[in-house]
């Protein structure tokens, strides 16, 4: 359990560095896209624990 947790935080991680990317760009879309992934994640890991 630990290894995946640490696997989300990496994800998240990930995405949060993609989604300030996508501000910097002004990529409207991008950015839509990338927070709908990270609440998907999110609530996929409030529902596992």
């Amino acid at each position: 359990m630990k290894s995946n947790l640490r696997r989300t935080n990496l994800q998240i991680d990930d995405y949060l560095d993609l989604l300030n990317l996508a501000i910097q760009l002004g990529d409207v879309k991008w950015q839509k896209e990338i927070r709908r992934k990270m609440e998907l994640m999110l609530s996929l890991l409030e529902t596992a624990q």
